[in-house]
């Protein structure tokens, strides 16, 4: 089987960063249900535990303004301490551009809120300083949908690339033959899959009479 390393992703290669998933965020977000974000988020941050993929959490005055992270999301890495900030940029943050940059991984896998501001800005100047950058569309939300679409062409006319949390997870596997992580993913799909998890479950159902 070919490989193909410039393509497609490698959890070997990848870094994952999910950026103010907190409750003041979370309340001015109108492009899309907050339950599909939430969905995604954790799904996304499942998929990065299970394949072993570096996941730096963020937050923006956490304490002072926006509330912790995402509990759900949090319970996923308890602990692991989200990187308080106060620059909008993340990227212009030294302890999470550190923390980046320990990780050795020039592929990063992004998702936050607002997506105009939060994850464009860090997107924009990673990019700008020689990294691959992934957009999670379906775990980022913005102020509205016009902000978010527009946020994600602006991205993507800067050479990011757009994707969702399942089709993350699924490059990652590549392969069902991958009896390491099979399980692991079926599980994810099914809590979080939508109307895959459900057929999965139900095949499932079925194999078992």
């Amino acid at each position: 089987m070919r490989n193909y390393p410039n393509a497609l992703l490698d959890p070997e290669q990848c870094t994952v960063t999910i950026i103010d998933h907190e409750p003041q965020m979370y309340f001015s977000v109108e492009s899309t249900t907050r339950y599909e974000i939430e969905n995604s988020v954790v799904g996304l941050a499942k998929a990065a535990k299970l394949f072993g993929v570096p996941c730096i959490l963020t937050t923006v005055e956490a304490q002072s303004f926006s509330g912790p992270i995402y509990s759900k999301l949090q319970s996923v890495y308890p602990q692991v301490v989200p990187i308080d900030r106060t620059a909008i940029n993340a990227w212009e943050d030294a302890n999470f551009k550190k923390a980046v940059e320990g990780t050795g991984r020039k592929r990063i896998v992004i998702a936050g809120l607002w997506t105009e501001a939060c994850v464009t800005f860090p997107a924009l100047s990673m990019m700008e300083d020689g990294y691959k950058v992934f957009v999670v569309a379906d775990a980022c939300g913005g102020a509205s949908k016009t902000a978010h679409d527009m946020a994600m062409l602006r991205m993507i006319h800067a050479h990011a690339t757009p994707m969702t949390w399942m089709q993350v997870m699924l490059e990652w596997q590549r392969d069902w033959g991958n009896k390491d992580t099979y399980a692991g993913v079926m599980a994810i799909v099914k809590e979080h899959g939508g109307a895959y998890g459900l057929g999965v479950e139900y095949s499932e159902s079925m194999l078992k009479k």
